[in-house]
């Protein structure tokens, strides 16, 4: 079942702030994975929104499952997917890459946030998604 635009909406302005937050306390700078667990604490614990780490993605190949090892940074309530960054900018790649998660896990909504930005706001990239 596809869920509502409005019900992303919402989930994603939770996802914001929770980054936002994490941004405030941690700063630029730190690699992906301490962005990311931060981020995983603040969603999962702080806030208890369902959001597992690291979740594999299937690639099919004439129906042939492939072990290539994609894996999402985190997916909130098995919904968004949240492709963490800390670089210069949010390139193509970047997006192309989450375009393809979304498609391939049949996911909406994709949020990059690439936390190496003085202000948060302007490191988050909405990707939807047949939608």
């Amino acid at each position: 079942m596809t869920p509502s635009l409005k019900t992303l909406n919402l989930l994603s302005e939770q996802i914001i702030g929770a980054a936002i937050e994490v941004h405030k306390n941690l700063g630029p700078g730190l690699l992906e994975s301490a962005c990311e667990a931060a981020l995983f604490y603040e969603l999962s614990v702080l806030k208890k929104i369902s959001t597992p780490r690291q979740v594999p993605i299937d690639v099919q190949y004439k129906g042939h499952q492939l072990d290539v090892g994609y894996r999402i940074d985190l997916l909130v309530e098995d919904q968004i997917i949240i492709e963490l960054k800390s670089v210069d900018g949010i390139l193509d790649i970047h997006l192309a890459r989450t375009l393809t998660y979304l498609n391939l896990s049949d996911k909406h909504l994709g949020l990059i946030i690439n936390f190496n930005v003085k202000l948060l706001k302007n490191g988050i990239k909405r990707v939807l998604h047949n939608i």
